[in-house]
């Protein structure tokens, strides 16, 4: 099922990106005591008592000269409301209730949507500040003191948030579905893909909407299997990103990717590769998901020939560089063209991802690896690579026990993977290595 989403709220400079960085743990959000630096939404995952869950940083309220102060108030409110799970309301002790907490807590209040109260800046251990008790006047509940430079009092917050959450069997989907993100740049032809699958196919089990607000989760079964499309919002670049709603619709996206086993990325032939294509496919690798790059629009290339799909085909091949392993396939979502082929291609995707290889084939090619390639060596110091087994799927993770792993250059690395693929496929699946040292001490 999607994860939880929880907003971050507030006015400016009560704290809301250092809460944001000290939940994720991590500084990803720009930290400033000037008001209006975070203008861009910042999402990343947290998890908090075996619950995971999605943390967004909103931009407080900044007037601008043209804008009332109250009309921004209800903006940033309203997408809040719409788009979250469980909304954390935060305030600072030492300014007290301000007239604009009191606008955004009315409004949040009327939503119906879960808010939780957070006092922050209550940076001193021991008794309570008597000034948090004056936030009971909000009307939301029990204000939590929180210090989220030190993080004090973050973890009651947060066992206040997860009792919101929404059961983690909401999804009816079973394990051998194969879940598949289509992600692209806007217009790239996503959904028009879903409805030349689901019109043509006339074989819906059911068409789930509302469970990820912005996608619709399409359920098509066939013999190859089961297969649930997760249609979603287009992800554009962040300076493209003028209407405050596409933020929450990139986030979505993204969460999709996180949902699936197998992400299909669009690319327009019309405009060819570009940059935030590679941004798109990026986050799909790096999230080790089983990739299929689909080349859209085929049939809107006038004057083709027998070369004009090699030519194109071996310009991707560079482009994708950073994905050697991504299959290609040239459709047209509007005639319908090669689509039939995509889903053995997912299925057979889907079932690399998820390949297990017992530790004694591994070592029978790294025996065979090792011998054609010797191992580095650094001053007289040669790398030894004692054993590999795979410690996990989705992507296949191998582990690597050597002597020393200074010396396991990433040159070598890139060597082995190739030599593992070239004997057991993996074909549109990352593959994962992870070095581990013996004891230098060791006999």
């Amino acid at each position: 099922m999607p994860l939880p989403v929880v907003a971050v709220v507030g006015r400016p400079n009560v704290g809301k990106s250092t809460l944001f960085n000290k939940l994720i743990g991590q500084r990803l959000s720009i930290v400033e005591d000037t008001p209006g630096v975070t203008r861009d939404r910042i999402y990343s995952k947290c998890e908090w008592r075996g619950h995971k869950f999605m943390v967004v940083d909103t931009g407080g309220i900044e007037p601008k000269e043209d804008d009332k102060m109250l009309t921004l108030m209800r903006q940033q409110a309203e997408i809040a409301i719409a788009h979250a799970d469980v909304i954390i309301l935060v305030t600072d002790v030492r300014s007290g209730v301000t007239a604009n907490d009191y606008a955004v807590a009315d409004m949040l209040q009327k939503s119906g949507k879960p808010v939780i109260l957070a006092v922050n800046k209550c940076d001193t251990l021991g008794e309570v500040p008597m000034d948090v008790y004056e936030f009971y006047n909000l009307g939301i509940g029990e204000p939590y003191p929180i210090s989220s430079v030190h993080g004090h009092g973050t973890g009651d917050l947060l066992d206040e948030v997860i009792k919101y959450f929404p059961e983690e069997d909401a999804d009816d989907y079973e394990d051998t579905d194969i879940k598949v993100a289509v992600i692209g740049k806007p217009n790239a032809g996503k959904s028009s893909l879903i409805n030349r699958i689901a019109g043509e196919e006339r074989v819906i089990v059911s068409d789930i909407a509302g469970t990820t607000r912005d996608a619709t989760d399409t359920v098509i079964e066939r013999e190859e299997g089961r297969f649930v499309f997760i249609d979603t919002a287009g992800i554009r670049r962040k300076s493209k990103i003028t209407e405050k709603i596409e933020h929450y619709s990139v986030l979505r996206a993204y969460m999709a990717v996180d949902r699936a086993d197998v992400c299909v990325i669009m690319i327009d032939a019309t405009t060819g590769f570009t940059e935030q294509d590679s941004k798109v496919a990026g986050y799909a690798h790096e999230q080790g998901k089983g990739c299929i790059v689909a080349v859209n629009k085929w049939d809107a290339i006038e004057d083709k020939t027998d070369k004009t799909m090699q030519e194109f085909r071996k310009k991707l091949e560079n482009d994708f560089s950073f994905m050697s392993y991504v299959p290609f396939i040239f459709i047209s979502a509007k005639t319908g063209q090669r689509v039939e082929k995509l889903f053995g291609m997912i299925k057979s995707v889907a079932d690399q991802n998820a390949m297990r290889i017992s530790t004694g084939m591994l070592n029978d090619v790294l025996a065979y690896a090792v011998a054609r390639v010797q191992p580095p060596s650094d001053k007289g110091r040669r790398l030894k690579i004692y054993y590999m087994t795979q410690a996990s799927t989705k992507p296949p993770t191998f582990v690597c026990f050597v002597n020393r792993a200074d010396l396991f250059h990433f040159s070598y690395q890139r060597y082995l993977e190739n030599q593992i693929r070239t004997t057991f496929g993996l074909e549109g699946t990352p593959v994962r290595m992870i070095v581990r040292e013996r004891n230098r001490n060791d006999a």
